[in-house]
């Protein structure tokens, strides 16, 4: 996923400035695309509004510097939506937010049918990756002198566990999607949903915010 056509999915939901387009990128956003830099965006901006793609306006703000305001152009909108619509090409790491990029960027423009379509699609693709490689030659060969074998095998196939279930949960958490949208029942699931997250406590809470920053 290029980063024009995520910010062409953030400004097709309204009009922004390149500072509240880098705030979402650096907290919801950070889902989707992680580490982008402010020089970043400012650029991708640029090369769109050169394209035509964007267009912008300049909010004029006394005791404080201007800011440009974008908006979506008829040419960006087509772009973008084209974007949406095109074939998706699973990448190999289910980790990777390609997936999830279509999904939340098309909430409003994509129908249930589409939706279901892209999901079928990941799981088809998660599907054959779980066959062909559950089960490979996991072997490490030689290790290097001094290595203490038995920790290094164990921490091996630790990996390899850990790495199963998440493909697993990942899978039995879209089919879990698939099957709420066939049976419009999206609404009541979130809300048994939304009791199971896990809140951290005030210590943990801390912890994580000053990982964080």
């Amino acid at each position: 996923m290029k980063l024009e056509h995520l910010l062409l999915g953030l400004i097709a939901r309204g009009p922004s400035t390149g500072y509240e387009i880098m705030k979402y990128l650096d907290t919801h956003g950070r889902f989707l695309r992680s580490n982008t830099t402010m020089s970043q965006v400012y650029r991708s901006l640029s090369r769109m509004a050169e394209r035509g793609w964007v267009a912008f306006s300049v909010d004029e703000r006394p005791g404080a510097q201007d800011a440009k305001v974008y908006r979506l152009t008829p040419e960006g909108r087509t772009v973008f939506i084209g974007w949406l619509r095109s074939p998706y090409a699973p990448p190999s790491r289910f980790q990777d937010p390609d997936f999830g990029a279509r999904l939340s960027l098309g909430i409003g423009l994509m129908s249930k049918e589409d939706v279901l379509e892209l999901i079928e699609t990941e799981l088809n693709a998660r599907y054959a990756q779980r066959v062909k490689y559950r089960f490979r030659d996991r072997r490490l060969g030689p290790l290097p002198e001094g290595a203490d074998e038995p920790f290094a095998r164990a921490l091996s196939d630790r990996l390899h566990y850990n790495g199963a279930r998440d493909l697993d949960d990942y899978i039995r958490t879209l089919e879990s999607l698939r099957t709420d949208i066939l049976d419009d029942a999206l609404e009541r699931t979130n809300a048994e949903l939304a009791r199971t997250i896990v809140i951290p406590d005030d210590a943990e809470a801390a912890t994580v915010q000053g990982a964080d920053r």
